[in-house]
């Protein structure tokens, strides 16, 4: 039985390809698959992997997909997930890379914890912590995701989960069911197609479990898609927050956690919206601030009465220099985008 399905997207990565999948060749856990994904890269990123794996042990459980078109990573991914046997599905990406006892602490843990309802040993979810690494020199950095106790994914939980949330979806293993029998694909739209991802999966997962270390090796690379400019990035950002509302409500979650996803939404969707835009735009207008505010307005009419909101200083402050004094907040944003440490 395939415990863990690795799937990888692959495209424009041949500097950076040998070394992830090395250190997928290095895996502690044995009965994996790697399912990597063709993107159509203009380079010879695939090549260099059947290069790397021929010979290899691990060889026979390397499996090479392609689409009929470049599709983008979420996209690939989609096209991966039903073509996954293991019992917990993991994704990298092909710039990245992960230590050798990775997949085999986290498939161990969630293994360990018994999932509710079911007396078995298996959770939804597992994750782990990551390194930030640069390629300019820049100290590494730990990302860290929320922290909760093992065991049943409880409201509680999953109200810090989302309030203190960040989408560092290549941390996690996910159950193999867990994603099919919740309808949870990337959606089309390339920008925090992660982030959608990720929620849906807190939205709709039982059970959690983790281990407080470092494995993922995040590489911010100049090229990469968080470093890539696009002034218009912010409606995709948008469309994709506003699926993830419909989602919720969808699946029934809306209603109990309405406060947390609201919050969520204004964060993600709205704020960083906005941040995107400014960080990008070479001439920010106020038109732009004002369609980002509408459409927070549109999703989440009493956001004002968030009480999320209104414990956060920073995203207070932010709401209220946007919406009161859009000519300001474009003086001011670009300096705060610039100098700022704080992310929504």
């Amino acid at each position: 039985m395939v415990k863990v399905s690795v799937i990888l997207p692959v495209y424009g990565v041949a500097q950076y390809i040998v070394k992830c999948t090395e250190s997928l060749l290095a895996q502690t856990l044995d009965d994996m698959e790697f399912i990597y994904v063709d993107d159509h890269g203009p380079d010879n990123s695939i090549e260099l992997v059947k290069q790397t794996i021929a010979g290899h042990p691990r060889e026979g459980q390397f499996r090479f997909l392609k689409p009929e078109h470049n599709m983008g990573a979420g996209m690939a991914r989609n096209f991966a997930i039903p073509q996954a046997q293991g019992e917990y599905i993991a994704f990298v990406d092909g710039d990245d890379w992960v230590e050798p006892d990775m997949f085999e602490a986290l498939y161990n843990e969630a293994k360990n914890n018994v999932s509710p309802g079911t007396g078995q040993g298996g959770v939804d979810l597992c994750y782990c912590q990551a390194y930030m690494d640069y390629l300019d020199g820049k100290p590494t950095e730990i990302l860290r995701n929320p922290e909760v106790e093992p065991g049943e994914f409880t409201p509680e939980k999953r109200r810090h989960f989302l309030t203190n949330y960040v989408s560092y979806f290549w941390t996690f293993i996910y159950r193999r069911e867990q994603i099919v029998d919740n309808a949870i694909r990337y959606p089309e739209e390339r920008s925090a197609d992660d982030s959608y991802f990720m929620a849906c999966n807190l939205f709709t997962a039982k059970s959690i479990a983790r281990v407080d270390k470092p494995f993922y090796h995040y590489l911010i690379r100049p090229g990469s898609v968080v470093t890539t400019k696009n002034s218009t990035k912010y409606q995709k950002r948008l469309a994709v927050f506003g699926h993830l509302m419909d989602y919720a409500k969808s699946h029934g979650v809306y209603g109990e956690f309405k406060p947390e996803i609201d919050y969520l939404y204004l964060k993600k969707g709205c704020l960083s919206s906005v941040l995107n835009y400014i960080n990008n735009a070479s001439d920010p207008q106020r038109a732009v601030l004002e369609e980002i505010m509408d459409e927070l307005d549109r999703q989440v009419p009493d956001y004002a009465t968030n009480p999320y909101l209104r414990r956060s200083t920073a995203a207070k402050a932010l709401v209220h220099l946007i919406r009161r004094c859009p000519r300001t907040a474009l003086c001011v944003l670009p300096v705060y985008v610039k100098h700022s440490k704080t992310t929504f």
